[in-house]
This record gives C-alpha cells, structure tokens and sequence, in this order.
C-alpha cells in the first residue's frame, strides 16, 4: 500500500503500524499488506506508470462527454478499462487480460462466504460503575477493570471489549441511547 493515513498509522520503514481496520479486513479476506517504504517512490514506480497509463488513455476518451449521474460515469469508465486490459501489450506480446487469466487468477482464493463487516474501535477508560461509553448506551465490563483503558470494537450489531488484546465483553449493540446494558456476571 501507499503508505495513506487511513492504513499505515505510523510509517516505519521495519515495522509500520496498520490503521486496526485495515489490518482487519485484510485479516478477514485472507491478503497482506505490504507498505511501501517512505520516501522511495521508487519502489512502485511499476504501480504508478500502469495507474497513469489507465488514468490518461481513460480520461482522454471520456473528456469531451457529459455525465449526468456518477453511474454513467462509472458505466464509460467499466467499458473503457474493459477495452483497456484487453489491448496488446508491446513490450509483453499478450493483453493485460490475457496475463491476469494467465499468471494471477489461478492463485486466487475464493472469498469468504461473510463480506466484512466494518467496524471502528474506540479506547475507553471503564467507569467506577464498571460501565463503558459507547454512542450514548453504557455496556458493562467486568468490575476488577474498574479505571483500567479496554478498547471497544464496534459494529452494527455487537460491542466487543478487551483488555491487553482478550476479549473481556460481548455485547449486542442496543438500539437506544441513553440506558446501561449489564452482564449479571460483571457485578462484583
């Protein structure tokens, strides 16, 4: 990857710190992700060519047309990378297409049966009524973690709570806010 905030949180040329997310979408289809190392645009020199070959071939088409909705838009540009991929290569002898079908699609895994769920994480500090914040509704944890900092994932449907990376807490996400969603065994 390019090294853009929304996936590297700290680009470090041994260890870069991946956005929680990202890293867990990758986790769930199963792929890696390699950051460039910062400040060598050299390293995806290949990368940057083929997106400004498609880009200027693609929009030197499409320039003189008027679009009334982004799916039209969206619709030209599907027909034109169509016609893009399909072209002969010079210096390859074969399409683009021709060498995906080739080279990369017979080592690709089939997706999982589940699409992603998003989710976002939030560090929280757990009250003296051993209760976390999360959008308005109160979710308990367990009492010994009183004042101790958990980090809450957060999807559609659950809230999820650890501590030093161990799932502490599973809740179903409560529709309301305002409110206190309690596990009898989190009492002390």
């Amino acid at each position: 990857c390019d090294n853009l905030k929304a996936a590297v949180t700290n680009p470090d040329r041994h260890d870069p710190g991946l956005n929680r997310t990202y890293a867990e979408m990758a986790s769930h289809y199963d792929t890696a992700i390699l950051a460039a190392r910062p400040r060598r645009p050299k390293d995806k020199a290949k990368v940057e060519v083929a997106v400004q070959v498609a880009q200027r071939w693609i929009l030197a088409r499409l320039r003189n047309q008027r679009f009334f909705s982004l799916a039209e838009l969206n619709a030209a540009i599907k027909i034109l990378v169509v016609e893009l991929n399909a072209r002969q290569m010079r210096d390859f002898g074969a399409s683009r297409a021709e060498l995906f079908a080739e080279l990369d699609q017979p080592k690709l895994t089939k997706l999982p049966d589940q699409a992603y769920a998003f989710a976002h994480w939030k560090r929280c500090r757990v009250g003296p009524d051993y209760h976390i914040e999360i959008d308005g509704h109160w979710y308990s944890t367990p009492y010994r973690l009183i004042r101790e900092l958990v980090d809450a994932r957060i999807d559609d449907r659950t809230v999820e709570i650890f501590h030093n990376g161990r799932r502490i807490a599973s809740h179903a996400r409560a529709p309301n806010r305002r409110g206190h969603t309690t596990i009898a065994d989190h009492m002390p």
